[in-house]
């Protein structure tokens, strides 16, 4: 299904930048980190304008650079927006959008649970930049060269190619990164080993724009000083996102010797209609399902709701202190380790019910539990 921008909305602060539009739903932000990235873009790009065409005057030539940074910026979150509804598709979340400095950031709300689907949505970018490139490539080509609108057309399409290729390299956090990751975890069927090599690429890729900067600035290149101030930020930017991608690996792998089983505490189903004071006593230490007359279950037991509710109230029905329970909060006794952490980070959830393979429930999960474990096993 194609992206449908909302209803207008008023522009305003976010925790993320500047509230632009949402798009199926998703708000796209602008970072207030992008306004330096466009005033470096005008300021390197200007010069270029008045070589290219010099007939233009020093303030046309930075209305040129604006409007083609304006332009990149509408290329990017293009390609923002590409993976954004191909991972909608895959029915997975996308909390935002964020265009910031020199690039733009998809923030899905899940990691994929499958090497295909990664795959997939990290494609997604790169396509659709690489459309973008040959639609105004096509239309460059048609045009008769010489003036304004030539020159925007011609540096989008090579832009789009650029932001195409660059993203296919093969190094974290670029798409290309993701695609190696994919490859990797389908091969091997370990993730880790995707992130590390996508890790190691990054590197690769960071001393390569490294030294394409500097073969520009002493070659003496027209292009040298824009060269060196994009090919520094985005060798920052890949490092900086690789370490980012390698420490949230780490956060994700559930460490070795530490049982699931360890971590359940027992469960005990109790009626709703239970007061919340008998409640709190008969859990001592238990996961607590509270259950209606007709056998429904409306919750977990809320022991911090229920210890507030019974300091006034210790003959309320335990159910005004139920936490509910949905399909996100419940989990299988057979699911693989790293699928439970990855659900507990993902889903905001105080608690978990475990259950069988026959549906019974056989423990609760409680992520204070889990992160003492894990604190404990790192530290």
């Amino acid at each position: 299904m194609p992206p449908t921008a909302s209803s207008p909305v008023r522009p305003k602060l976010d925790d993320g930048g500047l509230l632009l539009c949402r798009v199926a739903g998703v708000p796209v932000l602008l970072s207030t980190s992008w306004w330096l990235g466009a005033a470096l873009i005008v300021l390197l790009y200007t010069p270029m304008v008045g070589r290219i065409l010099p007939g233009a005057g020093v303030w046309a030539s930075a209305v040129l650079a604006a409007v083609f940074t304006v332009l990149l910026a509408a290329s990017v979150l293009l390609h923002e927006l590409g993976h954004c509804i191909v991972a909608l598709r895959m029915g997975l979340p996308v909390r935002r959008v964020r265009l910031f400095l020199l690039g733009g950031l998809s923030e899905i709300s899940r990691t994929p649970p499958k090497p295909a689907q990664e795959g997939l949505i990290a494609a997604a970018g790169p396509a659709v930049s690489l459309v973008l490139a040959g639609a105004t490539g096509i239309a460059w080509y048609a045009m008769t060269p010489g003036g304004a609108i030539w020159l925007l057309v011609a540096q989008t399409c090579v832009a789009n190619l650029a932001v195409g290729v660059f993203n296919l390299l093969p190094g974290l956090p670029l798409d290309g990164g993701r695609m190696l990751r994919a490859l990797l975890w389908q091969v091997t069927g370990r993730r880790v080993a995707g992130t590390t090599a996508g890790v190691v690429g990054a590197g690769a890729v960071a001393i390569a724009l490294l030294v394409y900067a500097l073969v520009g600035l002493f070659s003496g290149s027209e292009d040298q000083w824009l060269r060196l101030g994009v090919c520094v930020l985005m060798a920052w930017f890949v490092v900086a996102g690789a370490s980012a991608e390698h420490q949230a690996e780490q956060r994700r792998r559930w460490p070795s010797g530490l049982e699931l089983s360890d971590l359940v505490r027992p469960v005990l189903q109790l009626p709703a209609e239970s007061p919340v004071s008998d409640a709190l006593v008969a859990a001592a230490g238990r996961g607590v399902v509270l259950v209606r007359a007709d056998g429904i279950a409306v919750g977990l037991l809320d022991q911090t709701a229920a210890e507030r509710l019974a300091t006034h109230a210790p003959s309320e029905p335990a159910e005004r202190a139920a936490e509910p329970v949905e399909a996100d909060t419940i989990l299988l006794d057979s699911e693989s380790p790293d699928a439970v952490l990855e659900r507990v980070q993902s889903v905001l959830a105080w608690q978990f019910l475990v259950i069988d393979s026959e549906g019974r429930p056989s423990g609760v999960l409680r992520r204070e539990d889990l992160r003492s474990a894990l604190r404990s096993r790192r530290g």
